[in-house]
């Protein structure tokens, strides 16, 4: 696996999402942009940061274990190291999005079903033990990127293996700063890979089932 991400066109589209919690529907417009082909590895996150926290030990396996603003930093630390503009400005706690800036960056919430779907309307790219390393596949544990078939973009393991961070806060009234993630992981059940599902956490959350994939803006 290269030891940059190798970064995919997503062409621009308009989604509807659900939130099933508060039954609730809402209309998103996605400019065009890149998203990473595969997961960031543990590798590319080890060249880049000097440190692997992951569980299950393997360059092509995803890094895992990664909180929110693991994932933030990691995204500037390679902007830096392949001279694109910072897209965080990092400050006691405190993320802003640098508007115009071209590095790396987490998806969105949109841009990430977006991207799973590819142009399908169906929760689930393609059977699940063709596309995803799930429970009832993984063996226990996670499994090497890019093993599986991708989705009509291209992209691989966008349902299971590990979840993924995205940017957005949840719902800031009720979860304060708890952020979304996406994709269902290697322990979840085949209902928990759908590309509907979203699920949230507190930005220092880690676990051996979340992960991450970086985006670009055009």
């Amino acid at each position: 696996m290269d030891k940059s991400p190798e970064m995919l066109r997503i062409p621009a589209g308009n989604i509807v999402q659900r939130d099933d919690r508060n039954k609730t529907h809402w209309h998103a417009h996605i400019n065009p942009f890149e998203l990473g082909r595969h997961l960031v590895t543990q590798q590319l996150y080890t060249t880049t940061m000097t440190d692997n926290p992951s569980a299950f030990s393997g360059i092509n396996k995803p890094v895992e274990n990664v909180s929110w603003y693991d994932a933030v930093a990691f995204c500037n630390a390679l902007s830096q190291a392949q001279g694109y503009q910072k897209v965080y400005h990092l400050d006691a706690g405190e993320t802003q999005v640098i508007a115009q800036a071209n590095g790396y960056r987490l998806p969105t919430d949109a841009e990430w079903e977006y991207a799973c779907r590819a142009g399908s309307v169906a929760v689930q790219y393609g059977d699940i033990n063709n596309i995803a390393w799930f429970e009832g596949n993984s063996a226990g544990q996670t499994q090497n990127v890019g093993l599986k078939q991708p989705n009509a973009f291209g992209l691989f393991d966008m349902l299971g293996n590990v979840w993924e961070w995205c940017w957005d806060l949840y719902d800031a009234e009720v979860y304060g700063p708890y952020r979304i993630f996406r994709g269902g992981g290697w322990s979840d059940t085949n209902r928990g890979c759908l590309a509907s599902n979203r699920r949230r956490s507190h930005p220092s959350y880690q676990i051996d089932d979340l992960g991450f994939r970086v985006a670009r803006n055009l």
